[in-house]
């Protein structure tokens, strides 16, 4: 079981003095917050939680990169710097002085920077994995991610052909490529350097042999497109056209349609753009802005995805607060909205053949 509230357990307020086996545990004085004088020697996981935790909730915090509260932004902080496990026994751990010291250092900066805490750490969990996330690369956070861990059960089976679309990080293709088994995988993005965080989120995740990483503008350089004239060539490094070398015709993903599609796209529109907490505004824009109405990028993709996607496949999107819109510019596509294990909502099932 885990330390953050959504897992049930270790959950308290800051006014709590208790865990939930009745061990007593230390608080530190608001009054005392600022400045933090938080080690000066090892000290036990609960007495460095209890001096950040007031911290964050002290300050006018936004969250929604992988936590919703203070106490949960805290722990992973103090987990992500240890590399403690999100387990009842990391209560019983020392925090080293270096550890912590590194840990009030993010500590202030969270909040005298607002910047996220996965680009203060450099990495994420997400879905009980760990991803590299670099400032520039937009932070895991899709609600496709449970749905995968959940086996994508009664619409996905046994999917041969994954193709993940605007990839970032990549996290998506590589929890599908974990759950699905033999499957093989392809990661595009336009940006550069979320195609590399990609590529090294391949690499440590021990996936290069059925995962692979393209530079591509949505569909343009997909093997087998049509406005592409050859087969491009996957993995290794970026030749002069942004698009990475080293397979031939044949290898990995090439060849006929995907059984599964997922697309995680920009679909912010203009105003919540201009709306955005300090912490999103850390967020390349690129991979969060999709035009007025926040249908851009999702709209070429519907226009295109006939071409590639299996009639027997299925494309999964996320289009956040757009559904509607989505609904009422597409009106004759039978667009179905699952229930989201994460809750939340804005994703939606496509059948391959219900596409034009």
């Amino acid at each position: 079981m885990g330390l953050r509230r959504a897992s049930n357990w270790y959950c308290r307020t800051a006014s709590s003095a208790t865990d939930p086996n009745g061990r007593a545990l230390p608080q530190t004085p608001r009054e005392a917050l600022q400045p933090p004088d938080l080690v000066s020697k090892d000290s036990s996981f609960p007495e460095v939680l209890d001096e950040v935790h007031p911290l964050f909730v002290a300050a006018p915090l936004s969250y929604g990169h992988g936590t919703d509260n203070a106490w949960d932004e805290a722990v992973a902080l103090v987990l992500g710097v240890t590399g403690l496990p999100d387990a009842e026994t990391s209560l019983d751990a020392s925090v080293r002085e270096l550890d912590a010291r590194v840990i009030r250092e993010f500590a202030q900066r969270r909040v005298a920077e607002r910047r996220p805490l996965a680009y203060l750490l450099g990495k994420t969990p997400y879905c009980g994995e760990m991803f590299h996330v670099p400032e520039g690369v937009v932070v895991p956070r899709s609600p496709i991610g449970p749905l995968l861990q959940d086996g994508l059960g009664p619409w996905v089976t046994a999917p041969k052909r994954i193709l993940d679309l605007c990839c970032g990080s990549g996290c998506l293709g590589i929890l599908a490529a974990k759950r699905f088994g033999q499957v093989r995988v392809l990661l595009a993005d336009i940006d550069p350097l979320a195609v590399t965080t990609a590529r090294r989120n391949v690499e440590e995740h021990g996936l290069e042999d059925r995962v692979e990483v393209l530079r591509s503008d949505l569909f343009e350089r997909i093997p087998g497109c049509l406005n592409y004239p050859a087969t491009p060539t996957l993995n290794g490094p970026p030749d002069e056209g942004g698009v990475a070398t080293g397979a031939t015709e044949g290898d990995g993903v090439s060849g006929s349609g995907f059984d599964l599609i997922l697309c995680n796209p920009p679909y912010v529109d203009a105003d919540a753009m201009a709306a955005l907490p300090d912490e999103f505004t850390r967020e390349p824009a690129s991979g969060l802005a999709a035009g007025a109405d926040g249908l851009a990028v999702i709209n070429r993709v519907l226009a295109d995805v006939s071409r590639h996607l299996n009639p027997g496949g299925v494309l999964i999107g996320e289009v956040g607060e757009g559904a509607a819109r989505l609904e009422a510019r597409w009106p004759k596509l039978p667009f179905f909205w699952p229930d989201l294990p994460s809750g939340g909502a804005g994703v939606f099932l496509l059948h391959g053949a219900d596409l034009p």
